[in-house]
């Protein structure tokens, strides 16, 4: 790997600083890889990303492969590659474990074969469940619409790790400005991050506003658009982002794949970002985005055209008895959907 391609130096990576004062560089290695790569290939991705100067990696126990994540990052540090401390590790408690999130959190540090974690997020913002690898039709029947009372008996899980140690920072995802309004005041330790769907066709630009105002720092993930997202996410419709005219004309002027321009547009927004790839190429084209040659204001502002309000992930999966549309997850009436 190192003949083949140079590494970066981390400290080159931009940083954001966090309520708690951790450091999170702006661009993290994503490790969903739907259903196209095997845990291996991820894990390999992971621990040569890392030789090349990555320090966050973004995990969730539903991805399936922290196991062989753990064992990547385990090799590295033995090679003397980085410490643990250099590293910025994410977990997520997934929707079935709401009620026992310290057993959820441990399993993953067992997996990870790590102390702690950096960051720990509740991955969706209530309990409804659906069996891995299913289809976009799938509905459980036991799903329910969000409960303030039950989220914030999962957040106060969420609290207690960090008492323990066990987690450093806990973060949300998949959140919105209405279940904010009605669970922030209620917290004891105030989300440190919100991972948001971002890209130039979705910019969410008033959540985006409304978590820099309370100090949440947004982490956008599919910030290209994922064109190898799940078949069940793929819908008639959706934008296709480095193919907007005005992506493909900056990368053109500037000889580049249309998904570097992505990635430098995140940048300039002023979110962390969290591509995902298993080719070196890529991945370290993805870091080396992070600082050199940034958009201009010119052309930041023209990717401000290609917001179509084009949401990706849409949800409908989670969808509870009752509800009308996958509008509902996201409340776009402002009011919490029941």
């Amino acid at each position: 790997m190192s003949k083949e391609y140079t590494a970066i130096n981390p400290a080159d990576v931009p940083a954001k600083v966090l309520r708690s004062g951790d450091k999170l560089p702006t661009v993290g290695l994503g490790t969903f890889g739907s259903d196209r790569f095997t845990h291996e290939e991820v894990a390999d991705a992971v621990r040569n990303a890392i030789r090349l100067g990555y320090r966050h990696i973004d995990c969730a126990a539903v991805y399936g492969n922290e196991k062989e994540i753990g064992q990547a990052i385990k090799d590295v540090i033995a090679e003397g590659v980085c410490t643990r401390e250099d590293l910025f590790i994410t977990g997520k408690v997934w929707n079935d474990r709401h009620a026992e999130v310290e057993k959820a959190c441990q399993e993953t540090l067992d997996d990870l074969q790590l102390d702690y974690v950096d960051m720990y997020l509740i991955h969706w913002p209530f309990p409804n469940y659906h069996a891995p690898g299913c289809d976009g039709d799938s509905r459980n029947p036991d799903s329910k619409p969000f409960s303030v009372e039950q989220f914030m008996n999962t957040w106060k899980q969420c609290e207690a790790l960090v008492d323990t140690g066990k987690v450093r920072n806990i973060g949300t995802s998949n959140m919105t400005i209405a279940k904010y309004e009605v669970t922030l005041p209620l917290m004891k330790i105030l989300p440190a991050v919100n991972e948001m769907e971002m890209h130039p066709c979705f910019q969410q630009q008033e959540l985006f506003d409304y978590c820099l105002k309370n100090q949440i720092q947004p982490i956008g993930f599919m910030p290209i658009g994922s064109p190898t997202r799940p078949e069940r996410d793929v819908a008639e419709g959706d934008a296709v982002d480095i193919e907007t005219p005005e992506i493909q004309a900056i990368a053109k002027a500037r000889g580049v794949h249309p998904a570097v321009i992505c990635i430098k547009w995140a940048i300039k927004n002023g979110q962390v970002t969290i591509p995902f790839s298993v080719h070196p190429m890529e991945y370290l084209s993805n870091l080396t985005s992070s600082f050199t040659d940034p958009l201009t204001d010119e052309e930041f502002a023209s990717i401000k055209n290609c917001e179509c309000g084009s949401r990706l992930v849409k949800g409908q999966v989670f969808l509870w008895e009752g509800a009308k549309h996958w509008k509902d997850l996201w409340d776009e009436e402002g009011v919490i959907a029941q």
